[in-house]
């Protein structure tokens, strides 16, 4: 996920691109941290083995040994749709990564019309399963999908998702010899690349659905983003991170499929 667990944020003002060349935006974006400054920010925590707990909106989670906690990008998402700015209620959505299952109890919260919990690992998935039967439990009109998934290879043939939110492993350089965390942080590009193919090839996302995207600088950021363009998304960003600690750049796309003329 390449999570930023800076103590620290300074958030920087809605950025948006209505109107811009989608070239000019992505000229815009920082160019990738040097190898040294991406591994002195990405530095496994101890604890990732153990029992933990996270708190989040005066709930509690519960995290079982190798699933991670969230760090600050997480929370980008997180606050944004508890806050309504991802709009998922009465919409399908598809939690890409979904970990201990933060966003999948604040979009059954928000009453989303259905939630796909995913993750390729199988006690995140079950972890965040348990979250929500525990906070959200039954919820007339809201369908809850936990799925042991790579990517999209779990979801279901001809469903599609009007919200999918991702905060991909992208970042560049390796940074541990741990499995857990190569999955969880530094898988790189290919993980970007993959979801959007599959996104296009499947036809994954509903005409009028929107990708929300996590990338930071610590992950190629331009050559990301770039991809998406080619592969017939106008990204726009709707926030940038900064932190007081680093020179760490996080941005916060919207990302929706170009119509055909």
């Amino acid at each position: 996920m390449g999570e930023h667990n800076g103590s620290r944020a300074t958030a920087v003002s809605r950025v948006p691109a209505a109107g811009e060349d989608v070239w000019e935006l992505h000229r815009s974006l920082p160019h990738t941290l040097p190898a040294d400054e991406i591994l002195a920010v990405n530095k496994p925590k101890p604890d990732l083995h153990t029992h933990r707990t996270y708190t989040y909106n005066g709930w509690s989670f519960d995290l079982p040994p190798g699933v991670f906690m969230p760090g600050e990008t997480s929370r980008m998402v997180h606050d944004r749709l508890l806050d309504g700015t991802i709009p998922v209620a009465g919409r399908s959505y598809a939690a890409m990564g979904a970990g201990l299952g933060v966003e999948a109890v604040v979009a059954g919260v928000r009453e989303a019309r259905e939630v796909y919990a995913m993750d390729v690992d199988p006690d995140s998935v079950r972890a965040a399963a348990e979250h929500y039967a525990r906070i959200v439990g039954e919820r007339p009109g809201t369908a809850f999908h936990p799925l042991v998934s790579d990517l999209f290879d779990g979801f279901p043939e001809g469903a599609q998702a009007d919200v999918i939110t991702f905060n991909p492993p992208a970042v560049r350089e390796t940074v541990s010899d741990d499995p857990a965390v190569v999955r969880n942080v530094c898988v790189g590009i290919d993980i970007a690349v993959r979801f959007f193919d599959q996104i296009v090839r499947r036809d994954l996302l509903s005409a009028d659905g929107e990708v929300y995207l996590i990338v930071s600088n610590t992950a190629e950021i331009r050559d990301i983003v770039r991809y998406a363009i080619e592969s017939g998304f106008t990204p726009e960003v709707i926030h940038r991170q900064t932190w007081d600690t680093d020179n760490v750049q996080t941005c916060l796309f919207r990302l929706r499929r170009r119509v055909a003329a």
